[in-house]
């Protein structure tokens, strides 16, 4: 599979790199994160949310809307699912990682399947801080040479558990958390969860 620069303009449909900011502590805070031999997601981390650049990202990156600082670390090689928000997400890279990324708009509609020969490789230095647009199919990094730490920056409560039934009617099938869609691989871990299984082809990995 060709690895791609997220700094090429094939990146642009996807999303788009951002500067300006010091990201230095943030960094340094992120590299005592957990990174355990599988992966691992925690959507709101206190710690990382009362530094200061906490406030500068909710200001300049959301307009003021409520967010969230959490972070996905560890070791991951597989595509497993794709998920989509209703806004941008943002990342930060703690070390090199590797983003496989889709569109929404491939997805087929009423059943919900999608072609994974349709993904694109984005390789990601450490330190880029970069924008998924919501549109933008996505799920945990992949590894680029070790463990891999990314700071992972949405609105406030995504991906935290749901209050309600969202029900099995439509696109709703798909939504397993606040504000999060996904589609699983049937090799996934997640499809033995009882996630919608719309993934079509090889559950792409990268060793």
């Amino acid at each position: 599979m060709v690895i791609n620069s997220i700094f090429e303009t094939s990146f642009a449909p996807y999303g788009i790199v951002h500067a300006g900011f010091d990201t230095a502590e943030l960094l340094g805070a992120l590299d005592k994160t957990p990174a355990p031999e599988n992966v691992v997601y925690e959507p709101s981390v206190p710690e990382l949310e009362a530094l200061p650049a906490f406030q500068e990202f909710r200001e300049k990156l959301y307009g003021g809307m409520p967010i969230q600082f959490g972070y996905c670390n560890g070791d991951n090689h597989a595509l497993n699912c794709v998920e989509y928000h209703r806004d941008s997400e943002f990342g930060l890279a703690a070390t090199d990682l590797i983003l496989l990324l889709g569109r929404q708009q491939d997805i087929e509609p009423g059943a919900f399947r999608y072609d994974t020969s349709l993904i694109e490789a984005f390789m990601v230095p450490k330190g880029t801080l970069y924008e998924v647009y919501a549109t933008t199919l996505h799920y945990a990094p992949v590894s680029a040479g070790g463990k891999f730490r990314c700071l992972i920056v949405l609105p406030r409560h995504t991906n935290f558990p749901l209050a309600f039934d969202p029900g099995r009617d439509g696109e709703a099938k798909l939504l397993t958390h606040v504000n999060k869609w996904l589609i699983a691989h049937p090799e996934s871990p997640e499809a033995k969860s009882g996630a919608h299984i719309g993934l079509v082809g090889d559950n792409l990995s990268l060793i």
